[in-house]
């Protein structure tokens, strides 16, 4: 009898079980990379005893990896790169091959108060520890430069003694809570949140209940009807709305943030009184700690978690899990009336006195500088001062007959509160000159920028941002500015790798929001970029209709045009 024919092996198919993304709240537990491990060997907050008693005392080569490029960032430091490294290395180099025996110091400025006695203690602290290095983020922090381990416990008592410190300023934490610059003090103001950010601080701020994070953090919190605080693409933010019944409160957005993947926040359609803000914050804050994911770094952003959930499902385990108590439901906030959120100019306050904002070049100051600002503040009446969101500054409570003298002390050292456009909405990241991830320069590129467009279209009036970043990550909010560069090696025209932009066109904050388009194969070598800039911004009044806003024109114009 014949052999019955076997059919072939059907190869069995590996059966693989997904390990998850690292969310807590469902049991993974587990590190699950190399960041996570050192978290969970020693809470970053720790790490501040080794600095005191052991790496101040025995120098640099004594700080173990792990503090060095990991936990020490809970204090506000990271080093520094190593100067002459180019861009082209960037991305091939080992990180003790990256990295200088110099820290950058981030010095935290919840909401961007500052009383002139603190401002004079970070400018002497520059002058005496960072060789004079001063430079003012787009969240309202300051930094400083070429920080020896040495100093740290000096600068940190300096600091603290004046109610200021770097606690979490980085590291997987919740950072700076970014405020509006002029809470309590414009005529305009919805709600004032400076209470909620206080007891934020008080309550949150260097506590182990949120000190390990799948990253990092961010808050903004602002009850200006100008949307002064760049809601859209931070963690967490409470937006100052007027509820029909309720009266004055704040909107809730969650989910916004840039790097290589941006997204705008989304609402969750509730209104939170005042009082409640610190709680819902925990509450949102609690449920990226636990169900955050923390497998890749590269989505362990609260941003990715609500993109899975959507705000429906985010809002009820918000509720349900976290609060314990529904939420009200509340409008969304009124699209701003004034093109600029930045406050430059001289401005009446609610008590009659007025605050002068000025713009410093990109954020770029010094220390000198920053006592120099102090005394001529001072000198005018003034115990006060502010950072905001765009690296600019601001002197409140200054009286009506100071004002006109106020102004022009601050002209004569070069911060001016009547800046061109191109002075006011330029804005530039750290870049390769201390930054380990940058690939091109990016303060003096953006200084020398401003004088050429000033020189070679002093009639444009029309506002423009145009915002300057070293590497893909967005610290200085490309996507977002009608006139976006990313730093990356482009080539000239002789085939040579040169330091270049790619760009990016017509982004926007609070007015339609919305990020920039990309020009296929649009890229400028640093060289080029006046003369890149130039030429689409006259296309732009040339071609623009009555009213056009630069990213509404940017949107429908076609690619020559923007080339």
């Amino acid at each position: 009898m014949a052999a019955t024919p076997q059919r072939p092996a059907t190869p069995r198919r590996k059966v693989s079980r997904h390990r998850g993304e690292g969310q807590w709240a469902v049991g993974h537990f587990t590190p699950l990379n190399g960041n996570e491990q050192f978290k969970k060997d020693d809470d970053g907050l720790n790490v501040r005893t080794r600095i005191e008693t052991i790496y101040s005392k025995r120098g640099f080569d004594s700080i173990d990896p792990n503090d060095l490029r990991g936990r020490m960032r809970w204090w506000g430091l990271y080093t520094q790169r190593k100067p002459g490294i180019d861009g082209g290395k960037t991305a091939i180099l080992e990180p003790e091959e990256l990295d200088d025996k110099y820290f950058m110091l981030r010095v935290r400025v919840d909401g961007g108060r500052l009383t002139t006695q603190q401002l004079r203690v970070i400018g002497e602290i520059s002058q005496e520890f960072a060789r004079g290095t001063a430079d003012i983020t787009d969240r309202q922090n300051i930094q400083l430069h070429w920080i020896r381990i040495e100093d740290v416990p000096e600068i940190w008592d300096r600091l603290e003694a004046v109610g200021l410190s770097t606690t979490e300023a980085c590291g997987d934490t919740p950072r700076v809570i970014i405020g509006s610059p002029v809470a309590g003090i414009a005529e305009d103001e919805i709600v004032d949140g400076s209470s909620a950010i206080d007891e934020i601080h008080e309550r949150y701020i260097g506590s182990k209940e949120f000190s390990n994070l799948p990253r990092k953090f961010k808050t903004a919190i602002s009850g200006s009807p100008l949307l002064d605080v760049a809601h859209e693409i931070n963690d967490v933010a409470f937006v100052g709305v007027e509820h029909p019944e309720h009266g004055p409160g704040f909107d809730l957005w969650v989910g916004g943030g840039l790097s290589t993947n941006p997204k705008i926040g989304v609402r969750l359609g509730a209104w939170v009184p005042l009082e409640e803000v610190p709680d819902v914050w925990a509450g949102v804050i609690g449920i990226f700690r636990d169900y955050g994911y923390r497998r890749l770094r590269t989505r362990a952003r609260l941003k990715f978690l609500v993109a899975d959930w959507g705000a429906e499902k985010f809002r009820q385990v918000l509720e349900d899990e976290y609060l314990k108590r529904k939420l009200t439901d509340g409008p969304a906030p009124a699209e701003p009336v004034e093109r600029w959120r930045d406050h430059v100019g001289v401005h009446r306050q609610q008590d009659g006195r007025f605050y002068v904002g000025f713009a410093p070049r990109v954020g770029r100051v010094d220390g000198a500088t920053l006592t120099k600002i102090a005394e001529v503040a001072e000198a005018h009446g003034s115990g006060r001062v502010r950072t905001t969101v765009e690296q600019k500054m601001i002197v409140l409570d200054v009286e009506e007959a100071q004002v006109e003298a106020l102004v022009e002390a601050l002209e004569a050292l070069d911060l001016t509160a009547k800046p061109s456009p191109f002075r006011r909405g330029t804005m530039a990241c750290t870049g390769i000159e201390y930054c380990k991830l940058a690939i091109v320069e990016t303060k003096q590129r953006g200084s020398s920028l401003i004088d050429e467009l000033e020189r070679r279209i002093p009639d444009f009036d029309e506002p423009i941002t145009i915002n300057i970043n070293g590497c893909p990550n967005a610290c200085a909010r490309i996507q977002v500015a009608d006139i976006g560069l990313k730093g990356q090696l482009v080539l000239d025209d002789q085939g040579e790798q040169v330091e270049g932009y790619q760009v990016h066109l017509g982004g926007a904050l609070g007015l339609q929001a919305g990020f920039g388009r990309k020009v296929r194969g649009l890229k400028v070598t640093s060289d080029e970029l006046p003369d890149y800039v130039e030429r689409v911004l006259k296309r732009f009044q040339a071609e623009r209709e009555d009213g056009e806003r630069f990213a509404t024109w940017a949107a429908r114009a076609d690619e020559e045009a923007l080339s």
